[in-house]
């Protein structure tokens, strides 16, 4: 099913005045939302609804093609397995993968348990189906409650976690999630304005929303979403240049904007934007990498990247 194009090598010699945009057809990406038991109608409904919303807004992005949603009588462990399964036969290396988990989850002191109808599915068991997923960036983002126990599990190198709790003790049912979603239709959440909303931004919109539920409720909040990407098994609630935290986060991108979102619909076009999103993701890596570098090293990089993307950015517009 998995579909690649390319650009003519007369196109590609256009592209960029005064050089070639040798790279690769942009890489597909695989969503898998999962929406557990919900116990009550009340949760059902809201839990379905969420995941329906989130299926929306995938495909309105581009990705329909590889939008996988699992909800209400479809979503037990037969259908998740089947279907995780399915993604690992298709889904390519350079291919993205994301894993959404809604609804209720438990924790019992060893083991976190995503609620299904029927048997419960474990993050132990969700992680070695993910395992055999072939795309080497991957992002898991569980919004459930006790989620923050589900971490460890996840975690590898070149998988980002999101957790809506910071552990398996923060058990109430969480708002994170729907604020998750919110964050991917709000425009305010790119932030940097590359017409991209990236995990990271999308993580920073969430949090700040959830924070602010609780303030107007008065209440004590009783989830703290963290994420982990650096493979350190360490759990933190910020981006950090120093340690790398977030630098995964940033790369990943889950829905488009305006020219951006109509070039992923053009196959014209798929080089040219796997090529931003390359140098976006170069531009990055400098931030971060920046105390290691020479201060002139840093600048001549950055300013031919940002130059570069400029230029490719006009390419898409036009």
């Amino acid at each position: 099913m998995s579909r690649r194009h390319g650009l003519s090598a007369a196109v590609l010699l256009g592209a960029l005045a005064g050089g070639a945009l040798a790279q690769a057809a942009r890489a597909d990406e695989y969503f898998l939302t999962i929406a557990g038991l919900g116990g009550e109608p009340d949760y059902e409904q809201r839990f379905a609804g969420l995941a329906a919303d989130l299926d929306r807004v995938l495909r309105a992005s581009g990705a329909a093609e590889h939008v996988f949603t699992l909800a209400g009588k479809d979503a037990g462990r037969t259908h998740i397995i089947e279907t995780l399964r399915l993604i690992a036969e298709q889904a390519l290396p350079e291919d993205e993968f994301t894993l959404v988990l809604i609804g209720h989850g438990s924790f019992d002191g060893v083991q976190y348990r995503l609620n299904l109808p029927g048997p419960d599915i474990s993050a132990t068991e969700l992680a070695s189906l993910c395992n055999h997923i072939r795309s080497e960036h991957q992002l898991v983002v569980n919004t459930t409650s006790a989620s923050g126990a589900s971490i460890g599990a996840f975690a590898r190198r070149g998988r980002a976690v999101i957790a809506a709790t910071k552990s398996g003790t923060e058990k109430n049912a969480t708002v994170f999630a729907r604020y998750w979603v919110e964050a991917l239709q709000d425009p305010t959440t790119d932030v940097d304005k590359n017409e991209a909303i990236s995990a990271l931004e999308a993580f920073q919109y969430a949090t700040a929303k959830t924070a602010a539920f609780y303030q107007s409720q008065q209440r004590l909040a009783t989830e703290h979403a963290v994420f982990e990407d650096t493979d350190a098994g360490v759990p933190v609630r910020a981006a950090s240049t120093a340690s790398g935290a977030g630098r995964l986060l940033s790369s990943l991108t889950l829905v488009r904007l305006g020219a951006t979102r109509s070039a992923a619909a053009d196959p014209a076009k798929s080089a040219l934007l796997a090529r931003k999103q390359q140098l976006e993701q170069k531009i990055d890596t400098l931030k971060y990498q920046r105390a290691a570098m020479a201060p002139q090293d840093y600048k001549q990089q950055l300013t031919e990247s940002l130059v570069e993307l400029a230029k490719v950015q006009g390419e898409l517009e036009k």
